[in-house]
């Protein structure tokens, strides 16, 4: 079992996708990287921890916010992180605040044949 990371951002097309992703696997923790909308109207149907954050910054001031949100939170050396929801300034954010944190990554999403690693 490992901790999820998910971008929740403010699109909620692709919160259904998140939503999926949080249910079909047995995550030890969920981590939604998120902004103050997604904190308020996201409801899963599982405990996760929210960072919120204002993906508005500029994106080095974003990198500490999230790097600030995870510190000592993550239990292992990799997350499943997933880049579904949001745009290339927060997925690069995320992405940096991870790898400043020493975690590795593998990459998740959920296709037609359930929750696979790509």
């Amino acid at each position: 079992m490992t901790d999820l990371v998910a971008c929740l951002s403010s699109g909620e097309k692709s919160w259904a996708h998140v939503e999926r992703l949080i249910k079909e696997q047995d995550w030890k923790n969920v981590f939604l990287i998120t902004n103050d909308f997604g904190r308020k109207n996201f409801r899963p149907e599982r405990k996760v921890e929210f960072v919120a954050v204002d993906f508005q910054k500029p994106v080095f001031a974003l990198i500490e916010e999230i790097r600030k949100g995870l510190s000592g939170k993550i239990t292992d050396f990799e997350v499943a992180l997933n880049l579904v929801s949001g745009n290339g300034k927060e997925h690069m954010a995320i992405l940096s605040a991870l790898l400043k944190l020493g975690i590795g990554v593998r990459l998740m999403a959920v296709t037609k044949d359930g929750v696979r690693e790509l």
